[in-house]
């Protein structure tokens, strides 16, 4: 009978205590809803229960209790709204083996004021003094040299994607399949990942005794994409971000860093707890702007104590910051200790979200994220690689680069792939086999460039195909070309043209062979028949186009000169960025409307052409430009330094029936330069002279617009053809403020409009000898000339508006006395703008 009591008993104690011991858990992650990144020691409630935690430098939590609570799960980290979450019935539904996990994704917001003690003494100020006083022993470029290796990961999605209604679109409708990789957020935001790309270089930089940097790749993946000028952006050498800088880049726009030496004249500073983390202690600050509308984030750090060095930090766009369409911008960046002392970098990562109208609408985010692995410094075996450079900037790009199999990505990757990104590669390689994919590039392609693709040749563009002016009445135009189908490194291309008033015909054939792309070496060779459109070198827009006609001036004539010109060009660079040009040309001049006619002109018979011979010698020197390339041609993103030219241009008489021996020489000097934080300066100084008796098309034109479409490099109160000297100087200033003013302006500054002002003046002289060849009784034409005096226009004017136009007001102030019409001494044009 004992036994069996006892037996009962314990078969009762042990139902007991299975429920007396039973445990259910709340456990998950938290994350910033925009960069993904997990949010360490945010606080986690839940309000009725009072029972909290403090997320893990990992982001992740777990809570227990012995029965569901009926609660509201609260988690709060400053900086982010609070996130609230019901805990009922229905969600403890989905709990597996007693456990509920949670991905908690926090949308930025407020930062908490009111956690803030008020002293007497400023903690955060404090704190930003602490760590700029030992930035020169924890910024990574203190150090004589250092080297890592990096991987490089850039995604990119579209947002906003209603799949029922795109699954619908003629354009898109053979390529539904692509929609079977859109994801959801846990918030319900839709998103397709569109691209994927990956590199993985070593990157070498020295400081002492010569600056100097070397990267070079050992794998991309690029696919659909295979351009090495792009593949190279991917690298270390166009992402240098260090939060110890005083200025930030991103994109074309310089912002203020958090830990500039002038911070506190941006930001405000509070710091708010300290927490351990593997034995260290780390203290939480935030930031934010002091003004709105200024280029400054706002965001938070953990500081390491001792050495006031940044462990990680997270940078976000602040609110009303004047860049364009970005929505959401955020900069994270990770440091790790690589000995006992020394912090360095180990992980950042870039999230931004693109948006043309608005963030509702269509929308791109770019994710690329970056580790740095391999850490090695103050190494002398960096010093005796980089001592080979051929340039203080030297980039090496294997040939084999672009083709590394897929065993190489599995061991070289620093982090595997994920499965929906494995998947994204896989759908990209589909959709470039489709002949329907590949035909709606073409025609997309078609529509933005002008030109379209043809097997082995390309035609276009477009917009020349049908024009009108003056002279030609209708004017039809047809261009063909070859593509790289053909050949990598030879262009060949020409066009017919045919007025139907003149009933002319007109034609150009050219070709470009390229002997070597890096350094640039090429031979270009053209014969040309047709009207002259302009010095192109001054970056004028060409009449001959479809919507030159609508943006004319009124009671301005256009001038025709019918031109016949051959020319051969040999060009050649080397990598310290010294260029050399050798050109010959040789052309004929008749002019036809609203010029001088060659009659004008003792050399010239009445029926005859003005013929020139010539030979020049163009030396350039543009110190570490970088260009984005094309197929054959390429665009220079601009250089860092000054960039110089030096022209000699030798007139050959006698030669090939050339009228005019002379001597040309002219110089410029322009640059491009950010001076952070009051915006951006261009200039450019010119000057040249010419020696000899020539006809005003062989003389220094100044440049002007006859167009109200803005042109930078001319002058835009002056027409055509108005003045000529053989003596010249000028300068060409702009200062764009970015917002200024508007900022001020309540309603206004949400616009994100631009300020600017430019300065322009030229002055120019005729030697007496060429005044007399042109200003003859016989020649009624109204040349003008400086003679000595100063040419000056001055504007200013609102940039950015709708983030696309520019609008200038142009006003002439010299030289005295002012001419009569009002339209030549003020002018308003418009131009556009695409830029950040």
């Amino acid at each position: 009978m004992r036994k069996l009591v006892h037996c009962l008993l314990a078969l009762v104690l042990s139902m007991s205590g299975e429920q007396l011991f039973a445990q259910r858990f709340i456990q998950g992650i938290v994350k910033d809803a925009h960069s993904e990144e997990v949010i360490p020691f945010a606080s986690v409630e839940l309000i009725r229960s009072q029972r909290g935690t403090l997320t893990e430098a990992d982001g992740t939590f777990s809570i227990w209790f012995q029965n569901w609570p009926l609660d509201t799960l609260l988690i709060t980290y400053v900086g982010y709204q609070d996130y609230k979450l019901a805990i009922d019935s229905s969600l403890v539904q989905r709990a597996v083996n007693d456990t509920l996990t949670l991905l908690i994704k926090m949308e930025r917001g407020k930062f908490m004021q009111e956690a803030v003690v008020r002293t007497k003494v400023d903690r955060g100020l404090n704190m930003w003094k602490r760590i700029v006083r030992q930035k020169p022993r924890n910024d990574r470029y203190r150090f004589d040299n250092f080297s890592y290796e990096l991987y490089n990961k850039l995604e990119i999605d579209i947002k906003n994607i209603k799949r029922s209604k795109w699954e619908k679109m003629p354009i898109v409708k053979n390529f539904s399949f692509v929609f079977d990789n859109i994801d959801t957020t846990q918030e319900g935001d839709v998103f397709l990942p569109v691209y994927l790309t990956e590199a993985i270089s070593d990157y070498y930089y020295q400081k002492n005794p010569n600056m100097r940097r070397r990267e070079v790749f050992k794998g991309t993946k690029t696919i659909g994409v295979d351009n090495e000028s792009i593949n190279k952006f991917l690298g270390g050498m166009e992402q240098n971000v260090n939060v110890y800088s005083n200025f930030i880049p991103v994109f074309d726009k310089n912002f203020v860093s958090p830990f500039s030496d002038n911070g506190n004249q941006f930001y405000k500073y509070h710091v708010l707890d300290s927490q351990f983390v593997n034995g260290r202690r780390l203290i939480h600050m935030t930031f934010t702007p002091k003004r709105p509308g200024e280029n400054t984030f706002e965001g938070d750090a953990w500081v390491h104590d001792t050495t006031w060095a940044v462990q990680k930090v997270n940078l976000r766009l602040a609110k009303n910051a004047n860049i364009n369409y970005v929505d959401k911008l955020s900069l994270i960046q990770e440091f790790s200790l690589v000995n006992d002392t020394t912090w360095f970098l180990s992980r950042d990562k870039f999230v931004v979200d693109f948006s043309f109208a608005g963030e509702k609408v269509l929308a791109a985010i770019g994710k690329k994220s970056t580790t740095y692995k391999h850490i090695k410094i103050n190494d002398p075996a960096i010093t005796a690689l980089l001592a080979t450079n051929q340039t203080a900037e030297d980039i090496v790009y294997p040939d084999s680069t672009n083709k590394k199999s897929d065993e190489f990505w599995t061991i070289a990757r620093h982090e595997p792939l994920s499965l929906s990104e494995q998947k994204l590669y896989h759908t990209i390689d589909t959709l470039l086999q489709m002949p329907s994919f590949q035909r709606t590039t073409k025609m997309l392609y078609f529509l933005g460039t002008g030109w379209y693709n043809i097997g082995k040749f390309e035609i276009g563009p477009w917009y020349n195909w049908m024009t009108y002016n003056q002279y030609e009445g209708f004017r039809t135009r047809f261009d063909l070309g070859t593509n790289k189908e053909l050949s990598k490194n030879i262009y060949l291309h020409g066009y017919l043209a045919y007025g139907f008033k003149d009933k002319e015909l007109k034609y150009k054939l050219d070709g470009l062979f390229i002997v070597n792309r890096n350094p640039r070496t090429q031979i270009f060779v053209s014969h040309k028949y047709d009207l002259d459109r302009g010095q192109s070198y001054y970056d004028a827009i060409s009449q001959d186009n479809i919507f030159a006609l609508a943006i004319r001036k009124t009671g301005v004539p256009i001038k025709f000169l019918m031109t016949r010109e051959t020319e051969a060009n040999f060009h050649k660079e080397w990598l310290s960025g010294f260029g050399f040009d050798i050109n010959t040309k040789h052309r004929e001049f008749m002019p036809k409307m609203n010029l001088p006619y060659q009659v004008h002109y003792q050399t010239a018979g009445k029926d005859s052409s003005i013929s020139s011979s010539e030979v020049s010698i163009k030396l350039r020197y543009a110190y570490l430009e970088k260009f984005l390339e094309g197929d054959y041609l390429r665009y220079s993103l601009g250089s860092k330094f000054p960039i110089v030219e030096l022209k000699y241009t030798k007139g050959l008489k006698g030669v090939l029936g050339s009228q005019y021996g002379f001597d040309k020489l002219s110089f410029s000097v322009s640059d491009w330069t950010k001076i952070s934080p009051f915006g951006e300066i261009y200039f450019n100084a010119f000057g040249g002279k010419t020696w000899g008796k020539l006809p005003y098309m062989l003389l220094d034109i100044a440049p002007g617009n006859e167009i109200h479409y803005y042109n930078r490099y001319a002058f835009n109160l002056m027409n055509r053809f108005e003045y000529i000297h053989d003596e010249y100087a000028g300068i060409n200033f702009e200062h764009n403020f970015g917002n200024s003013i508007f900022r001020f302006v309540p309603g206004i500054k949400k616009l994100k409009l631009r300020q600017f002002w430019t300065a322009k003046a030229l002055v120019g002289n005729l030697s007496d000898e060429n005044y007399n060849y042109n200003f003859s009784s016989t020649n009624p034409y109204p040349f003008k000339t400086l003679d000595n005096k100063v040419y000056v226009e001055l504007g200013t004017g609102i940039d950015n508006i709708f983030k696309l136009f520019r609008f200038d007001l142009v006003w002439r102030v010299s030289p005295t006395p002012m001419p009569v019409k009002k339209v030549e001494r003020f002018g308003a044009f418009f131009s556009f703008r695409l830029v950040f």
